[in-house]
């Protein structure tokens, strides 16, 4: 793949490949929706919908989701319009290219939100949010954030709070959205709830490094920026390196300074994982689990029974209930689980490295439990009582279906690993064994976007956002390394 020191031929041609792509694919995808709405006719789901609204008793609520161009907002969308609610959408749409969710069927009413100017609550976005909520007459806001607006979202919960109280929001406040954000604080956080953390430091200056690493020890850290740095995500070196002329070397290219502080982390040698858990009034409603990677782009849940499974739950309701009883939001934790042999046996040991405070794209997992899940974000609506505390989380089903996403796959799967292949670099096996993969998943794997019943979104997502994001590119003459489908973010480089 691409980065910043490639030339801006090669990010030419690589946009225009995408392009190029999704034009050859256009007519097979436009087949595929024509034979998705001639199916719609022979099911059941309208008048499923139709039949829960005209229930004994059922009173539909009005819920706001933002971050509706992200699988995860999409996902919660179309589970509250199942269940019978009326569900208004809202997102960024950058440079004027309407985002995939706008087309759900899921959703009765779409606005286009102001873009945030910063993490310091003074942008139109709060107030657009409000006055969203109370033309609307909104009973719930579910927030699906995106990284870079999270605090912002944190600061229009406390406007809503103040100047519509009737409606609750699924969204942690500033402060709180602020702590648990930023890595340093959040491990101090961590810590302070006597909870294991891994060692960690937060360093403003080359030299902290520096005096950190050239303590005498066996230990190995990573380096990582506090703040959205697309070009040094992917930075994954362990320090110190073989010799403290190569540490030397690769310290130098970090930009740390006061101004743009880094967190300097013990490397835990682990397997990945990250969990989804919305959190209500500090009480875990519902949870989910499942393996990670630095950029996420197959999801399979984690047993709900499993000893590991389990083992991120207690973590989660711990934190959550050691945090008060006005925590409420998505929570999301990344954890490296590392296996230490004692005398026992084998032991698996939990590091939270990182907190995600927002919903996470691994909730497409509670496939299959749609009307518990509902149950469970609109009991924020309900005061606390002893009955609701002791209600324990929704969980996945048992063998949830895996999730991709079927354009990610095809490009990074079969299509440029077949360049690789022709360039001589990779064997005919490797190749094969991508293939296959991609077989698999089409099969026996669910898409995070494709919905039989409601395809448009899918089909706008790759026929017109994603080729109007690589065209804005090349006009701007924008570099970028990769991209994320699931959460449509690109990463600058």
């Amino acid at each position: 793949m691409l980065d910043g020191a490639s030339s801006w031929r090669l990010h030419l041609a690589q946009n225009a490949a995408l392009i190029a792509i999704s034009l050859l694919f256009l007519p097979i995808d436009t087949l595929v929706i024509a034979i998705s709405y001639i199916l719609q006719c022979f099911q059941s789901h309208n008048s499923a919908r139709r039949r829960i609204r005209q229930s004994r008793g059922f009173r539909p609520k009005t819920i706001l989701v933002t971050g509706l161009g992200m699988t995860k907002g999409l996902t919660l969308a179309r589970i509250f319009y199942q269940t019978g609610h009326n569900v208004i959408g809202a997102d960024f749409e950058p440079y004027d290219i309407p985002v995939c969710g706008r087309l759900s069927k899921a959703i009765s009413r779409f606005y286009s939100l102001s873009r945030v100017q910063g993490s310091t609550g003074d942008s139109n976005y709060a107030q657009d949010l409000l006055e969203i909520i109370q033309k609307e007459k909104v009973d719930l806001w579910v927030s699906c954030s995106g990284v870079a607006s999270a605090v912002d979202d944190g600061h229009a919960q406390e406007l809503i709070s103040q100047h519509h109280p009737p409606c609750r929001s699924i969204q942690f406040n500033a402060g709180t959205t602020s702590t648990l954000h930023e890595k340093h604080s959040f491990i101090q956080q961590t810590a302070q709830l006597g909870l294991p953390i891994p060692e960690t430091h937060n360093v403003t200056s080359r030299a902290a490094v520096h005096k950190i690493l050239n303590v005498p020890a066996k230990k190995k850290y990573i380096l990582k920026s506090v703040g959205v740095d697309d070009a040094n995500r992917g930075d994954m070196t362990l320090l110190p390196r073989r010799t403290m002329s190569e540490t030397y070397s690769h310290i130098a290219t970090v930009p740390i300074s006061p101004s743009t502080p880094w967190v300097l982390q013990q490397y835990v040698r682990g397997k990945e994982y990250c969990t989804h858990a919305l959190v209500i009034d500090g009480h875990v409603r519902a949870f989910l689990a499942c393996p990670s990677s630095e950029l996420l782009m197959h999801y399979e849940a984690l047993p709900p029974s499993s000893p590991l499974s389990r083992a991120m739950l207690h973590f989660t309701q711990v934190f959550a209930g050691r945090s008060g009883e006005g925590f409420t939001g998505h929570l999301s934790f990344d954890f490296l689980v590392e296996e230490l042999v004692t005398e026992k046996g084998v032991e698996m040991v939990l590091q939270p490295i990182e907190c995600n405070p927002r919903a996470h794209t691994a909730v497409a997992l509670f496939a299959g439990q749609e009307t518990a899940l509902t149950e469970a974000y609109l009991s924020a609506l309900s005061p606390p009582n002893g009955l609701r505390l002791e209600r324990d989380p929704v969980l996945p089903a048992h063998h949830p279906p895996g999730f991709y996403w079927i354009g990610h796959d095809l490009v990074t799967l079969v299509l440029y690993p077949l360049l690789v292949l022709l360039r001589g670099r990779m064997s005919l096996r490797a190749y094969l064994n991508g293939c296959t993969a991609f077989v698999r998943h089409v099969l026996f794997w669910k898409d995070g976007t494709f919905e039989i019943w409601d395809p448009l979104p899918w089909w706008w997502l790759y026929h017109v956002y994603w080729p109007g994001q690589f065209l804005w590119c090349i006009l701007r003459r924008r570099r970028w390394s990769r991209v994320n489908v699931s959460t449509t973010k690109m990463f600058g480089c």
